[in-house]
């Protein structure tokens, strides 16, 4: 195994650098909390007995800390004439604070990094390098500012600590050093040139972070926020004190801080774990304190200054998640209760609960309460998948059957540890029924309903009868007829009567019989209950034809040819000249792109259309949404996702003459040497060329396992294809050996094609001669651009999210998802301008099973 890995090392030549430093941060995540548990779990004795308006006062400060920290981002980026909302400011310093506890040197390498939301913003990333600068240096600046006059007040009270002046004159020499280096970057000083003269590549780099006009009123700002902070740091161990009930001093508080915050500044990690305490134990015994009380201030100013923005950076985090969160956990205690449910029925009930609610119940009634909340408990766990799902019928049976979990599980032992999760999960129900939209189709309901009716009257004629005639040997009773009914009504129910004890094979076989019918109804109705809205699959022809008729006035795209296609769903607006092309996949109607109309009603034809997708249980999805169009449904608060750039040829910009574009000539040259000729046949093709390209479409699909997709892109079709232009490879004899077909693109002064398929035997360099014809055919046309097409998964440089983090890490590094390098290295031979193209959906929780749903849309048999 060792040499085997060995081996490994020496042939791929990698370090695994990032692996190893993952795992370093984790151990010390693990060594930081395993350190602080004491301190952890002491907290809750001081708080407890602490003053409740002191400690509520120390955490007010705690709010009014963390809105001058946000303050301090606004402002610097403000002073760079840049400008970031509060908002977004409260979010990058929470997250950049959790992240500090443990990074490296935190205080520093935290300032690297930037949330979603302010990528969101459009700033650059030299921005939030140049702001960050500001705010790193502003906040060590303050720090000595302040340190000043404590030290000199220290000296003055002939007070031991020598901690604070050692502590500010590595201080002062950091922050001369800062700004040396800044004065001699911006004015080009012998730093700058060194620096260029061995690290060149920096130089640009370095020039644009130094380039930044700071404004003067804004960098003040900044100071007398980060002097705010200060204050609060002090005003913190001051209340401390006084929430302990132990007399407070402002000058033992003002050194305690100055001293904890330096070494904040100065540790290597997890913001001078222990050094902090130790020395702000040590301050405080010197002004009277005793160490325990000592260390009591000092673990209660730490929860206000440490722990309470550590905890929110952390909800900050979990805040991301939130809409997946919310339709998970309520499915999950659901499922939780489901089992809870069976459980209690299946264990012994506590003795003591049961025969004090005996004298109140009676046993046959307890008995079948038992039943029910079995039975309750399998349908929870059906109803628990819908819930996840987002179905609005699933939400109500889920909260009528823990209302009856509820009162069942009081009425069944007084269990109310179970009654307590059932009350727990209507509340949580309650609070998220706004993530359950899908409606059931009521023709659905009505059917499940007459079923069950019809199923219920068949089981009692079936009980009645059986019970009233069956022979006495198999049940031991003669039963009357309303024996007959009350039993067949009760074993409908699952209510197995202790007064029915089988003696006979027969019996046990009749008893069953009545229990599986009545199961089997009640499955059923569960079913059509949550079972969401059979969608109608056929539409009128004519509604194509009016489709084509938008298409021509209002397209402007290269696949709006496809919207058009019979695997389409078209969903026309009541109020304006406007389309959806859609297909139902999964519970999702997935869209190809944006609606066909004027730009003025996409919002409201979009609106229009998600009102429509609700009624009809369904949650929408846009594949291939351009970047010009996401504008519309940033306005609806959807969410996008980038899946990949589309590659576009600028025709007057492309030749085939210079250095870079020498292989393209010697592979076209070669072809052409073999015999090999590119030809334009214009449409109507002949049935023998149609058959032609349909053998050279079979063998590309067999040789190289493909299966016809469609959606966004054509299949082969004999009947579509003769009637376009196709651009063919032909080989000496006159074989065709690879082809194109033109389609029509509706972007301006634009063409494009669908297919480009090839023989196993096709010479290289093939698809490169079909692109370069058509270039020709293009620039004939006095057309200004060529779109070559979608790259998956491609374009993602700078990713916002963990999605495209994903998609990124499979682009790059999956073997499976190689071959989309191939297209993008193919197509930047060719491409002037890439152009994004998103995924937009509803939430997060959506991303989980949209995959699965655009696969089975891109399918010719999801339909």
């Amino acid at each position: 195994m060792a040499s085997k890995l060995l081996h490994h090392f020496q042939r791929t030549g990698k370090t695994y650098w990032r692996e190893i430093i993952a795992v370093l941060f984790l151990l010390v995540g693990i060594f930081f909390f395993r350190s602080e548990r004491r301190e952890l779990h002491s907290l809750q004795h001081h708080i407890a007995t602490a003053n409740a308006a002191w400690v509520w006062l120390g955490v007010s400060v705690t709010l009014v800390y963390i809105f001058l920290q946000s303050g301090m981002y606004v402002t610097s980026f403000t002073a760079i004439s840049t400008r970031l909302p509060w908002s977004h400011a409260i979010e990058l310093f929470l997250k950049r604070n959790f992240l500090s506890v443990f990074l490296p040197a935190g205080g520093i390498s935290s300032l690297a990094y930037s949330p979603t939301s302010i990528r969101r913003e459009g700033l650059t990333k030299m921005q939030v390098h140049q702001a960050s600068g500001i705010y790193a240096f502003v906040g060590l600046l303050t720090i000595f500012v302040v340190g000043v006059p404590v030290l000199i007040y220290s000296f003055f009270q002939s007070e031991n600590i020598t901690q604070i002046g050692e502590g500010l004159l590595g201080l002062s020499l950091i922050l001369a050093a800062v700004y040396l280096i800044f004065r001699s970057f911006q004015r080009k000083g012998k730093l700058y040139h060194w620096v260029g003269k061995k690290f060149p590549k920096f130089i640009p780099a370095v020039d644009e972070l130094f380039s930044a006009d700071v404004s003067t009123r804004y960098f003040v700002f900044t100071v007398l926020l980060s002097l705010g902070v200060e204050c609060c740091g002090i005003l913190h161990i001051f209340i401390a004190a006084k929430a302990l009930g132990l007399p407070a001093s402002l000058a033992a508080s003002a050194i305690a801080y100055i001293i904890s915050v330096l070494l904040m500044s100065v540790s290597p990690f997890l913001r001078g774990l222990g050094a902090v305490e130790l020395s702000m134990v040590y301050v405080l015994t010197l002004y009277g304190y005793s160490p325990v009380n000592a260390l009591a201030i000092t673990i209660l100013y730490r929860l206000f200054e440490f722990w309470l923005p550590l905890v929110a950076g952390f909800f900050s985090y979990l805040w991301h998640g939130r809409h997946i969160f919310a339709r998970v956990f309520p499915a999950f205690l659901v499922f939780a209760l489901g089992i809870i449910n069976i459980l209690s029925v299946i264990t012994p009930p506590i003795a003591v609960r049961l025969k004090l609610l005996h004298e109140f119940i009676p046993l046959n009634s307890i008995y079948a309460t038992n039943v029910m909340v079995l039975l309750i408990g399998m349908i929870l766990l059906v109803t628990a998948a819908f819930l996840i799902r987002g179905q609005r019928n699933a939400w109500i049976l889920a909260m009528i059957l823990a209302v009856l979990s509820l009162f069942g599980h009081l009425f069944k032992a007084l269990d109310y540890e179970e009654a307590i999760l059932a009350a727990s999960v209507i509340i949580v129900l309650l609070l998220s029924v706004k993530q359950y939209r899908l409606k059931t189709s009521s023709q659905l309901l009505q059917l499940g309903v007459k079923t069950t009716a019809l199923i219920f009257l068949a089981v009692i004629i079936f009980g009645f009868i059986g019970f009233y005639f069956i022979d006495k040997r198999h049940l031991g009773i003669e039963f009357s007829w309303r024996q007959s009914l009350l039993f067949a009504c009760r074993n409908f129910l699952l209510i197995n009567d202790t007064g029915i004890k089988p003696l006979t094979r027969f019996g046990h076989e009749f008893i069953w019989m009545a229990h599986l019918l009545g199961f089997m109804a009640w499955s059923f109705l569960v079913f059509t209950l949550v079972k969401p809205y059979f969608h109608g699959k056929h539409q009128v022809i004519s509604s194509r034809q009016r489709a084509h008729e938008l298409v021509e006035r209002f397209g402007d795209s290269p696949v709006d040819h496809f919207k058009t296609y019979r695997d389409k769903l078209l969903y026309f607006s009541d109020k304006f000249e406007a389309f959806v092309a859609y297909r139902i996949a999964n519970g999702f109607a997935i869209v190809l792109e944006e609606p066909v109309c004027a730009d003025d009603f996409k919002i409201p034809v979009l609106q229009e259309f998600d009102r429509h997708c609700h009624k009809m249980s369904l949650k929408t999805a846009f594949y291939r949404v351009d970047e010009t169009g996401i504008s519309y449904f940033n306005y609806l608060k959807k969410r996008k996702l980038l899946i990949g750039q589309e590659a576009v040829l600028e025709l007057d910009k492309f030749t085939l003459e210079g250095r870079e574009k020498k292989s393209l000539r010697n592979a076209l040259n070669s072809l052409q040497k073999k015999g090999f000729t590119t030809s334009v046949c214009s449409a109507p093709l002949s049935k023998e060329l149609t058959a032609e390209l349909k053998k050279v479409s079979d063998e590309w699909l067999r040789h190289y396992e493909k299966k016809e997709i469609v959606f966004s892109q054509g299949l082969f079709d004999e009947k579509e294809i003769a009637h376009q232009d196709v651009i063919v490879l032909r080989d000496e004899t006159g074989s065709v050996k690879a082809f194109l077909n033109i389609i029509p693109d509706f972007a301006p002064e634009e063409c494009t094609y669908d297919l480009i398929r090839k023989k196993a035997d096709a010479p290289g360099g093939c698809m490169d001669a079909l692109i370069i014809e058509m270039v020709k055919y293009a620039k004939e046309k006095k057309l200004k651009w060529l779109n070559l097409g979608l790259v998956p998964m491609a374009g993602i440089e700078q990713p916002e999210n963990t999605a495209e983090r994903l998609i990124r890490y499979a682009y790059d590094k999956i073997k499976r998802f190689r071959h989309y390098t191939g297209l993008r290295e193919f197509k930047e031979k060719y491409a002037t301008t890439w152009v994004n193209k998103y995924l937009v959906y509803e939430n997060d929780f959506d991303l989980i099973q949209l995959p699965a749903a655009l696969n089975k849309a891109m399918q010719l048999s999801s339909r």
